[in-house]
């Protein structure tokens, strides 16, 4: 609620505790007249393991794959994406 009534319209925030997409949609949800897409959540540490996957498997260092997203929450549930990979 203090973004909505003290932050800047034109904060970015970046939330990291799990479950990140999550909490990063709910606390967009008590700031609404910040724009959605300056909400974002960091799955990095996932992001990387998905890259490092890739480029083993390929035989690749992980700095040549780029692209691998991650979808979904810190979880059972997460899908990693590599089909632009």
């Amino acid at each position: 609620q203090l973004l909505e009534t003290i932050a800047s319209k034109n904060v970015k925030v970046v939330v990291v505790g799990n479950p990140a997409n999550t909490n990063a949609w709910v606390c967009s949800q008590f700031a609404p007249s910040i724009p959605k897409e300056n909400f974002t959540a960091l799955t990095r540490l996932d992001a990387n393991r998905a890259q490092s996957q890739v480029a083993m498997k390929l035989g690749l260092k992980p700095s040549q794959v780029e692209a691998a997203v991650i979808w979904g929450n810190h979880s059972s549930t997460q899908y990693p994406d590599v089909s632009n990979a």
